[in-house]
């Protein structure tokens, strides 16, 4: 199965890019899986205080994909699976990439205005041609009629 492989976060552009992987999905015969990645947390010296911080971190994180999915869902009938991973993002896509063959693409949404964003700078730069899958980059700008006609 092709497996769709999407960053999210609380902007509207990931969920421009979630949209678009999961028309692929559809219409491939494929699958998503929504990926949120939690950074990693610095060191406070009160383990409650920490440990409190990163629950809500995670609480958040959680409640994101979880919106995600359900929109999927509703739209498209589709089932994502979810991954919600703590720590250096570009490392932690290319362990999840690495360790599933299913996975065809990392699919990736651009801010509309700015500067394209941590990841895509990353995955367009030096680690470019070391992924073993495709990283498609979907402009935030894309209205959902244009993502639908694309996808």
């Amino acid at each position: 199965m092709r497996i769709y492989l999407v960053v999210v976060d609380d902007s509207p552009e990931a969920e421009i890019a979630l949209r678009f992987a999961a028309r692929r999905a559809v219409k491939t015969g494929g699958g998503v899986n929504i990926l949120s990645i939690l950074p990693p947390q610095e060191f406070i010296a009160f383990a409650g205080v920490q440990a409190t911080i990163e629950a809500e971190a995670r609480q958040q994180a959680e409640a994101v994909v979880g919106v995600a999915a359900g929109a999927i869902f509703r739209e498209s009938g589709l089932r994502p699976a979810i991954t919600v991973r703590e720590g250096d993002a570009p490392k932690v896509i290319r362990q999840i990439i690495d360790a599933d063959p299913q996975i065809a693409a990392l699919v990736l949404g651009a801010a509309p205005a700015g500067a394209p964003g941590a990841l895509i700078s990353h995955f367009t730069g030096t680690d470019a041609g070391a992924l073993p899958v495709p990283v498609m980059i979907i402009p935030g700008s894309l209205t959902p009629e244009q993502i639908d006609r694309l996808s």
